[in-house]
């Protein structure tokens, strides 16, 4: 263990909200599950072989939620058992609990007195910022009404002092959410990104923009599938998730879904696209980092984590920017077809403004060594606040 932080090696209990898949919480983990190798591991659901050798090393616990069938595939819909299903996992004999949390993690009971350090990924979106979203705005949401204000009543309780000692944030959109949902301050600490996997290809890129998706609402697939409608021009769509088939079904020829791809194929598609497509108002954006460690612009929506991670063109700038000022991507102001049409003809009239040199260097800042060297820096202020004077 470690033991840069006390007298002795701590016991460290991570919680992972459930562990079905390798997305960008999963790295999260696996950055801490290879930085803690003798941690413990608190997951509603854990299907192993499905993320990294560093995780599944872990000795793992599991909620009752883990031994219903196709639980995997269906845990999205049994949103009122996620108070429940939390409270059934309890770390005993640790000395400081880590939650890696978008939904229930930090919820799960801590043993008194433990030290309590939440990295939230987000607060609850299907509860808060994503409701709308995910319910829908008329029948539907009205009959959720009361689930959703019971969910935010726990949500807050379990957001408390007593409860998580310290709040890390994955960004400065993140950091705001928290303050507003649950009064509490939180640094910034953005996720890690493994970069080097990631290359910058000789030559020009081929004409292709790549699309990464979930496909689950707030992704906002089908907002770019709209504007390619529109444009013409080939988008390759790479990913899986909940609204995939649908989609495809509707999209036009120009549209190419590959499906899940491994981390290889797709680094291989960002190395050769023109840009890649990002529309959603996301908490961080691993991806649209990884793309800038490809060399590659991105085109996204003007709101959440892409702020911290895209530097935009400025049609104002002179065309030969200062080496520290030049430009990542492009940013549109409205989640619409016709906007992000817009920027993508801006992209393609100052396509020689944007150099690949310049782009990985913008990736390069949220490696994986900074993670861990201020991540450390939050365990030891969240261990100080639990220290007496």
């Amino acid at each position: 263990m470690i033991s840069s932080y006390s007298r002795r090696p701590l016991r460290i209990a991570l919680i992972h909200d459930w562990v079905t898949g390798l997305r960008g919480g999963e790295r999260v983990l696996d950055a801490l599950a290879s930085h803690f190798p003798e941690a413990e591991l608190h997951t509603l659901i854990y299907r192993p072989g499905r993320t990294t050798p560093s995780i599944d090393q872990l000795r793992v616990f599991t909620s009752r939620l883990d031994r219903l069938p196709g639980i995997d595939r269906h845990y999205r819909k049994l949103l009122p058992l996620y108070p429940w299903a939390a409270g059934q996992l309890h770390p005993t004999e640790c000395d400081l609990v880590i939650s890696i949390s978008h939904a229930i993690a930090k919820s799960i009971h801590i043993p008194p007195e433990t030290p309590h350090l939440c990295y939230c990924l987000t607060p609850m979106r299907y509860i808060w910022d994503q409701a709308d979203a995910y319910l829908g705005t008329g029948v539907r949401r009205g009959l959720a009404k009361p689930l959703i204000s019971a969910l935010r009543n726990f949500d807050r309780n379990h957001s408390q002092p007593e409860q998580v000692t310290r709040f890390t944030s994955i960004s400065r959109e993140v950091s705001r959410r928290i303050q507003a949902h649950y009064g509490r301050p939180s640094e910034v600490v953005h996720p890690p990104v493994n970069v080097e996997r990631f290359q910058i290809r000789s030559g020009p890129p081929e004409d292709f923009y790549l699309l990464v998706g979930a496909f689950v609402p707030y992704k906002r697939e089908a907002l770019a599938i709209e504007a390619f409608r529109r444009n013409g021009r080939r988008l390759v769509v790479a990913g899986d998730g909940p609204l995939k088939e649908s989609l495809r079904r509707q999209s036009p020829p120009n549209v190419e879904f590959v499906g899940r791809v491994s981390d290889e194929a797709l680094a291989d598609l960002m190395s050769r696209c023109r840009a890649l497509i990002h529309p959603q108002h996301e908490d961080f954006g691993i991806v649209a980092v990884e793309a800038q460690a490809a060399g590659r612009p991105v085109i996204a929506y003007g709101a959440g984590g892409a702020l911290d991670t895209v530097r935009p063109l400025s049609l104002d700038e002179p065309h030969e920017p200062s080496t520290s000022e030049e430009p990542t991507g492009i940013f549109f102001s409205e989640q619409t077809p016709q906007a992000l049409e817009s920027a993508i003809r801006i992209f393609e009239n100052n396509a020689g403004r944007f150099q690949p040199t310049a782009i990985r260097r913008q990736a390069q800042a949220f490696g994986r060594d900074r993670f861990l060297i201020e991540f450390d820096q939050e365990i030891q202020k969240t261990l100080d606040a639990k220290t007496p004077d």
